[in-house]
């Protein structure tokens, strides 16, 4: 009966808000750790890793070219002017870092039987969350992370994932 899910979908004219926001975590994640990649390529030596290093830099660039196009379909999408301070993108990388900490304690926690490993995880978790919440909070109190106007969000996210393109 139903063939081609895509036959079978309304179209719309813009994304919806959901995907807005999954589109805003993959962009952000994806050009915060292209950045970082490219700043740390030249300290690996192994030729192996740095190979892996190429491969992934190229993957993540790819990623972001395909991904872009979309923003011209969220609810609203606009590219603001840069800044050479880097403050954004220590604390993007370390709230990103603060968020997969979470989901990683939270998976981690599932999977545990003793409970002395799980209390510690626990523990662990909660340092996370609270580590996640100052960030959030500094970014926030810095006009860093416009997380209640969706507008800026995406320009930020546009820029940052221009930047990381451009970079070296």
């Amino acid at each position: 009966m139903y063939d081609n899910p895509r036959q079978t979908q309304p179209q719309h004219q813009h994304l919806a808000w959901h995907e807005t926001m999954e589109l805003h975590e993959t962009v952000a994640f994806q050009s915060n750790h292209l950045m970082a990649f490219k700043m740390h390529i030249g300290e690996v030596k192994d030729p192996g890793l740095r190979q892996l290093y190429h491969e992934t830099i190229r993957s993540l660039e790819q990623n972001l070219k395909e991904l872009l196009p979309f923003y011209q379909a969220a609810p609203t999408s606009e590219l603001r002017t840069g800044t050479d301070d880097k403050t954004a993108f220590f604390a993007a990388h370390l709230l990103l870092f603060a968020k997969t900490a979470v989901r990683n304690y939270a998976i981690a926690i599932t999977e545990t039987a003793t409970p002395a490993l799980r209390d510690t995880l626990v523990k662990q978790l909660d340092q996370a969350i609270q580590l996640h919440y100052k960030v959030f909070a500094f970014m926030q109190s810095k006009g860093l992370y416009p997380a209640y106007d969706l507008k800026l969000l995406l320009a930020s996210d546009q820029k940052n994932a221009a930047e990381a393109l451009k970079m070296k």
